[in-house]
């Protein structure tokens, strides 16, 4: 298997383990160390990975967390009033 293969292989299953685990809705300190020993994992599961796909990864995953829209109820507007405008 190619290295960008194997690359776009340990993303996906990062991105999978992310939907089960509910990190998404973890304390940001939480989703950090979460995603350290993730890594880890995936550090294991691919062992041709080097050092800089591993932090490449951790990377993207980290910025998974934080989407450009803000998800959780927290975050949902209740009534038109909630609505931001501008």
């Amino acid at each position: 298997m190619s290295h960008e293969k194997l690359l776009e292989r340990a993303r996906d299953e990062l991105f999978s383990h992310v939907h089960r685990c509910g990190v998404l809705q973890a304390a940001e300190e939480d989703q950090r160390h979460w995603m350290d020993e993730t890594i880890d994992y995936i550090g294991e599961r691919y062992p041709d990975l080097s050092d800089a796909d591993l932090q490449k990864l951790h990377a993207i995953g980290i910025r998974f967390c934080k989407p450009a829209i803000a998800h959780g109820a927290k975050n949902t507007a209740k009534t038109m009033e909630n609505v931001p405008v501008g």
